[in-house]
């Protein structure tokens, strides 16, 4: 199957979205199923383990498996995926890194060492030996908003970052002060521009976090932009209720000038969340392109707006968003066995305006349940218009 929808989503404030949702009536498409009652809707300093650039172990080309010798981590994303990747989508030039995560071995490969690289921003890398390697994070690594402005870290196919199933892992958010603020406008200015690349993100637990409403088991975003390539997330989590909570792998919120988030030859695969078992936004775009969604669950019960006696949330297996004017372009990309406990096994997508777009092109879904209400096997949609 292919399906192709585009939308655009543009916040007023700093992440709050207090449109009321739809009823599943209103819908544009006619809509299989819906209960008539849901409505969807100063730096720290620099480890002495990170050291100077020597040799980096990261990728120069966007390609995933160039950086990739014969004891990294399988590829990810789908090997089948024919997008075309536009330039802004392509992975970073790490070949001359700003600072290096590690001298050769995997006892310089650590937590301390990715918090404070990440806190002093630049081209990051790993030198922790020939073979795959773990780090489990004792803090969760954050970007100050005043170093970079550009932030990239590329495990060159052999890092593993994990949270052990205890905490986020990494963070970004012009809106916290404790983060400096840097423009009187931080719901929408360019940087820092955040891009993780040939990494993977296992474990990471939001579970508990409520700045920004939450989510975000592994990546939490609000301003500036990211960049996702060539990157695996397995087993992550955030809160298992909540209305509009979401994102057990990355959690987006505010991009500058609403230009999308882009997610390249990546895979998700265990992501359970109260909405959004992968990726979950409001007011967000994305561009998803040679990707990979197995195995994500929206576990949240009651919808959103929640109906009387849940918590609210259970949309979207795989991918929830929501907002005004958006657009979601999913491209060559594989989404298959997710789940939700109400609305888009698959694919959550609701325009509160009715201006957003949903584009699947070229794309694979297939077994994806809603046990609630969808609008097309695995899709729930509200918005001007669904492709496919």
């Amino acid at each position: 199957m292919t399906v192709t929808v585009i939308c655009a989503l543009a916040l007023s404030g700093c992440g709050d979205d207090a449109t009321a949702k739809p009823r599943a009536s209103d819908a544009s498409t006619p809509v299989a199923s819906a209960p008539a009652s849901v409505s969807p809707s100063s730096p720290a300093p620099v480890s002495a383990s990170v050291s100077a650039p020597p040799t980096p172990r990261s990728s120069p080309t966007p390609s995933p498996s160039a950086s990739r010798g014969p004891q990294a981590l399988p590829s990810p994303g789908n090997p089948g995926g024919d997008a075309t990747v536009p330039a802004a989508a392509q992975a970073v030039d790490t070949r001359r890194p700003d600072r290096v995560v590690g001298k050769g071995t995997p006892a310089g490969c650590t937590s301390a060492a990715v918090v404070s690289a990440v806190a002093a921003g630049g081209v990051i890398t790993f030198n922790c030996g020939p073979a795959p390697v773990t780090i489990t994070m004792e803090a969760t690594a954050k970007v100050r908003n005043d170093h970079g402005p550009d932030v990239v870290l590329d495990g060159g196919g052999l890092v593993t970052l994990s949270g052990g199933g205890k905490r986020r892992i990494l963070y970004q958010n012009t809106c916290d002060e404790a983060q400096r603020f840097t423009t009187s406008h931080c719901q929408d200015q360019p940087t820092p521009r955040l891009t993780v690349q040939n990494l993977t993100f296992t474990r990471g637990n939001a579970t508990g976090q409520t700045a920004e409403g939450g989510g975000g088991g592994a990546i939490f975003v609000r301003g500036g932009r990211l960049k996702v390539v060539n990157s695996r997330f397995t087993d992550n989590r955030c809160d298992s209720t909540g209305a509009d909570l979401g994102g057990a792998a990355i959690r987006v919120l505010s991009q500058s000038e609403n230009r999308p988030v882009y997610v390249v030859h990546s895979t998700f695969t265990g992501g359970r969340c109260s909405n959004g078992g992968a990726l979950s936004s409001i007011g967000v775009s994305w561009t998803v392109l040679n990707s990979v969604f197995t195995g994500n669950q929206a576990i949240g019960r009651g919808a959103n707006p929640a109906k009387a006696g849940t918590p609210g949330g259970g949309s979207g297996g795989a991918i929830y968003t929501d907002g005004n004017t958006f657009t979601v372009n999913v491209t060559g990309t594989v989404i298959r066995e997710n789940h939700a406990n109400e609305g888009g096994g698959a694919i959550f997508f609701v325009s509160n305006d009715r201006t957003g777009t949903l584009t699947i092109a070229r794309s694979t879904l297939k077994s994806n349940p809603s046990d609630g209400f969808e609008t097309q096997p695995g899709i729930f949609f509200l918005g001007a218009k669904l492709s496919r």
